[in-house]
């Protein structure tokens, strides 16, 4: 009798970290059919849109070392409060 997903799930999680990554992503693959040129035309447009927003002041830069500031204030943070 097949599993459930829930219990292929539960029965996934037994297994070592590494050996779920790799059965994870073969799952992922036999799933998807890729076609690489649809997505470089998607990631292409994407940019550009992106690029565009930027140039246009629609969306503010945040500059990388503000940003890294913030999520390792977080990180502490929730760090802090699992300790707590």
């Amino acid at each position: 009798m097949p599993l459930s997903a829930s219990e292929f799930y539960e029965a996934g999680l037994s297994l070592p970290p590494s050996v779920r990554k790799d059965v994870a992503l073969r799952l992922l693959e036999s799933v998807e059919v890729v076609d690489d040129e649809s997505i470089d035309a998607a990631w292409t447009t994407e940019i550009a849109s992106r690029v565009d927003d930027i140039r246009s002041g629609k969306v503010e830069m945040i500059p990388g070392e503000q940003v890294l500031a913030e999520l390792a204030a977080r990180r502490a943070a929730r760090q802090a409060a699992r300790e707590a």
